[in-house]
Order: structure tokens, then sequence, then C-alpha cells
């Protein structure tokens, strides 16, 4: 099988994002659901909402922890936040799962994971909205990945409308292997998990390894050390979130996703060094280098 490709901007130049008519409304740029936070770290739904809203999607809900819910409202007042209810340890419930898939079904994309630290519970909901939904594009992330391996079943309805983000440790457990493994053929590890999920993958990274369920593969090589900071993998999937709800598929929304992330990162770098800047940061950096590159 070939070699990675890498990511360029003559690249993403070929495969252009679909773009909103001119007479249209925030409906045509579609709806994300955002399912994410806990009492722990609520800030992962707020980085993934504002991460979809800055890659251009028209609506955007989010479902949290009933506690957190007023506090997120406030925080992001451009989307309407559910509450839901809690499991002792302070995240979602997993039977809230036919409240939430009735809500998904409205939607064009969705977002689980970004926050979420009860593991058992998180795995447990994933599964249900996998098995209850049939329509929208799905990223799972972080605590939303625990348990797939064991069980893809709910991914392969899917047909490869489904994105995953893990990291190093989380793609070990994903193929049942230790990190070294993962570590010593990266590569190789997001072609075996794609091609056994039936799942784009976006192995995040020094270097970012994207992976079609086919095993096409490309690679990100560009980007700045300052990206490995608390809260940048929840922006993001919120970017990728967003641009699946516009009606990029899944791998075009990959690419993008990880190429635009990575951009906002060196314009940080440029203008203030190479560490120290926050998640946050990041995003305002998103819609100017998307309309610089789909210029």
């Amino acid at each position: 099988m070939n070699a990675e490709t890498p990511v360029t901007r003559d690249l993403l130049r070929s495969m252009p994002l679909p773009q909103p008519d001119g007479d249209g409304d925030k409906e045509e740029r579609g709806r994300v659901l955002v399912v994410a936070g806990s009492v722990e770290v609520p800030g992962g739904a707020l980085l993934a909402g504002i991460g979809a809203l800055r890659a251009g999607a028209g609506k955007l809900q989010i479902a949290t922890a009933a506690s957190i819910a007023p506090h997120l409202g406030l925080a992001l007042p451009e989307a309407l936040v559910a509450g839901l209810p809690e499991t002792p340890e302070g995240g979602i419930a997993p039977d809230s799962a036919k409240r939430l898939a009735a809500r998904a079904a409205r939607c064009n994309a969705v977002l689980v994971g970004p926050g979420m630290m009860d593991e058992p519970a998180v795995g447990a909901l994933t599964a249900a909205l996998l098995t209850m939904l049939e329509t929208p594009s799905f990223v799972l992330d972080a605590a939303a990945l625990v348990g797939l391996g064991a069980d893809p079943a709910p991914l392969h309805r899917h047909g490869g409308r489904v994105v995953l983000t893990p990291h190093a440790g989380e793609m070990a457990a994903l193929l049942g292997c230790d990190r070294e493994a993962v570590d010593a053929d990266p590569l190789g590890a997001a072609r075996r998990a794609a091609t056994r999920l039936r799942a784009v993958v976006v192995l995040k990274g020094g270097c970012t390894r994207i992976v079609s369920p086919q095993g096409e593969a490309w690679a990100y090589h560009d980007g700045s050390v300052g990206l490995a900071t608390s809260g940048s993998g929840d922006t993001l999937a919120g970017i990728l979130v967003g641009l699946l709800a516009r009606g990029a598929t899944p791998l075009q929304a990959a690419l993008w996703s990880v190429w635009l992330h990575g951009e906002a990162g060196n314009r940080l770098t440029r203008r203030h060094g190479p560490l120290g800047f926050l998640a946050r940061e990041l995003l305002a950096e998103i819609p100017a280098a998307m309309a610089e590159l789909a210029g």
C-alpha cells in the first residue's frame, strides 16, 4: 500500500469545502450537536462548541450534565444548551440516550466525548447513540472511544460516516496493544484501526495521520509544538464536526480540520512564540485561515 500523502494547501484546494449560497440562511450551514463536558471539565464542551461555529456551522446545540448547563449557556450564548441527568461522578447518565437520539436525529453532525470523564457511562452512551441513530455523521473523541475496540458493531452500522480522533494512548486501547507499539508504527496502527472499525481515523501527534477505511493515508507534518496543550484536542474535534455539518465528507472534514488546527497554531506561534498560547486562542484564527485557503 502506498505511503502517506502530505496534507498541504494544494491538496486542500483540490477538495474545496462546500460554500453556502449567498442568499442562504444558517440552516444551510448545518446543525451540530455537541455531547460533551462534565462537572470536572465543563470547558471541553465550550471549546468544542466554539470550534464548530468558527468552522462555519450554522446552528449549535450542546448537551451536557445538568448542573453545568446554565453556566455553559451563559458562556456561549450562541448555543442552545440542554442539561441532562448526571451520574454520581458528574457525567451524562447513559439513560439519557433516547432523549439525545431524538435531538441528534434533527442534526447534520454529532460530536461525542470532549471533557467527558466518566468512561463507563460515556462508552455506554456512545454505543447507544450509534445503535439508535441512522443519519447524522459522527465525531468520536476522548472517552467516547472507550469500548469501540472491543465491540465495533455499532460503528459498522454507519458505513464510514464516523471520524475517530484518538491520541496514541487511546489508539492503543482501541487496538488492544501497548502504547509503545503505536508509537513504533503510528501509520500502521491508524490503518489497522480504520480498517477494523470502518471509520476515518485521525491519529493525533507531532505528526498527525489521517486514514480512510480503505487504508488511504495522509500526514500533517507542519504543526507547532504549542498545539500540545490542554484543550487542543477539543478544539480540533469541534472544528471537524462543524465542517461535517456544512456538508464536507468525513475524510474531507478530517483533512481540512487537521490543517486548519495546525495553521491556527502556526499563526499564534509567529505572533507570540512557540509556547504558552491557549487552546481557546486557536479558534479565533480559524475563519481567516479558512477564507485564505478558499480564496
